[in-house]
């Protein structure tokens, strides 16, 4: 017969420990249970600081009374097949079990370009428990030479933390900078120039086209025309970072709506099959901004996705707004962080971006230890809404991202961010007189009333 449960929730990812967390403040204990064949939940953005040494692997693994304090069952099994007619279960190890409802939070797996080549040994991807094992023997090893593809923020981080342990690191990427998706050319030339300051080996608007050797890589090949070449006596090492899929093979044969990009799920995270809820990055989802499909494969969007999900499991009735895309890193000195749309992804979609900037410091410019600060947001002239920003600093810059997030979700015109209400302290913030996101929010208010007058000039000639 198997086992029976009110809830099953396949992933024992963040999305799959949040859900546990709700179930856990429920009125009434409800039977669950969380499936997780890792064996361990990891804090993944925190890898490549293993890497660097700055934290032992140890303190990335996410404690099992996450799930297991809050009433809910942890197996450690991997599902293998799912009948959602039926509402059954099955696993690796042979086990069946029954749900009532049952949520999908299967995540999303790192992808390789289908080229010549990735299949030769050194050549992976960087997203799990195992990936990281196989990067620390290669640089135990002795590894000396390393090709990290994608210049995104895990991409960055992954090479910062090889060449801080000595390797002649290239990162490639087809973009004209680094960190495309999360903030434009002009803000990341600074952090741009002390990766290459600091030895790492940027190969921009460019792209790895093969991948050769006899079983293990002797040559990477990039578009331009320029070789990366590994002698047959080293370790050869070639990391890709350049998208992730969604994890959807168990569902490929069944009923359930699936899209291009993930499962199909309404706001409240129902699929199109009655009792079967999606959350996290196996979900197909939309902007908040536009209500266009985009991608959103990040723990602080399956976070919220899964306690919407589990809220409305519990009979509550919420929805899901969409994503925003907040997110951060860093660049040896330099903090970066982002949200909405960049610049140039605004263009590309059609909205009309206008631009301010606001260039402050981190503490009163007269106090010790002053840093600079730089602010850019982006409006959409048309409706005068912010529609992105971003934020470069020496010190860490989450709290602005937060706020202008916060804007974003309140729909904000660019007039109530020039109307923010800020607190100020030598030690903590620029003079009183200004705030470095009132001082963007002004230009672009600026740029705007001199769009008005020129239309106006226009209609009257």
């Amino acid at each position: 017969m198997g086992k029976n449960y009110e809830v099953l929730i396949i992933g024992g990812g963040p999305a799959g420990i949040s859900i546990s967390k709700i179930f856990g403040k429920a009125s009434e204990k409800i039977r669950a249970a969380v499936f997780r064949p890792e064996p361990h939940s990891l804090i993944y953005c925190a890898l490549p600081y293993v890497i660097e040494q700055v934290v032992p692997l140890e303190k990335t693994f996410k404690n099992d009374s996450l799930v297991t304090d809050n009433g809910v069952e942890l197996i450690h099994d991997e599902v293998t097949k799912v009948d959602l007619v039926n509402h059954q279960v099955w696993t690796k190890s042979g086990d069946k079990y029954s749900y009532q409802k049952l949520v999908i939070a299967t995540g999303a797996h790192p992808v390789l370009p289908p080229i010549a080549g990735v299949d030769l040994k050194g050549v992976m991807t960087f997203k799990t428990e195992f990936d990281l094992a196989q990067i620390l023997s290669s640089v135990q090893k002795g590894l000396k030479k390393a090709v990290v593809v994608g210049a995104g923020a895990i991409g960055i981080e992954l090479a910062q933390a090889l060449n801080s342990q000595g390797v002649e690191v290239h990162l490639v990427d087809m973009q004209n900078s680094i960190l495309p998706s999360l903030a434009d050319a002009e803000m990341v030339a600074d952090p741009q120039k002390a990766l290459a300051g600091e030895g790492i080996n940027l190969h921009l608007s460019n792209k790895v086209v093969s991948i050769a050797g006899k079983e293990a890589v002797e040559k990477v090949k990039l578009e331009d025309g320029d070789e990366i070449n590994f002698s047959l006596d080293e370790e050869a090492l070639v990391v890709f970072s350049v998208g992730m899929k969604a994890e959807m093979e168990l569902f490929k044969d069944s009923k359930l709506a699936l899209g291009k990009n993930g499962i199909l799920v309404n706001a409240r995270m129902e699929t199109n099959l009655p009792g079967v809820y999606a959350a996290g990055d196996c979900v197909e989802y939309t902007s908040a901004i536009t209500g266009d499909i985009i991608e959103g494969k990040l723990a602080t969007n399956a976070v919220p996705m899964a306690k919407i999900a589990a809220r409305n499991i519990l009979g509550g009735n919420v929805e899901y707004d969409g994503f925003y895309n907040g997110g951060a890193t860093k660049i040896y000195d330099f903090y970066i962080g982002g949200t909405g749309f960049t610049e140039k992804a605004a263009l590309t979609m059609g909205f009309s971006p206008v631009v301010g900037y606001g260039n402050t410091t981190t503490k009163f410019p007269i106090m010790p230890g002053t840093k600079k600060m730089k602010v850019k947001l982006i409006a959409d002239a048309k409706t005068r809404r912010l529609i992105g920003g971003q934020v470069v600093s020496a010190e860490p810059v989450t709290d602005r991202i937060d706020v202008l997030t916060f804007a974003l979700q309140k729909q904000s015109l660019i007039e109530d961010l020039a109307a923010l209400s800020y607190s100020s302290q030598p030690y903590q913030s620029f003079y009183p007189a200004n705030s470095a996101i009132v001082m963007a929010a002004e230009e672009i208010i600026d740029k705007l009333r001199s769009l008005d007058s020129d239309l106006d000039q226009l209609e009257v000639s």
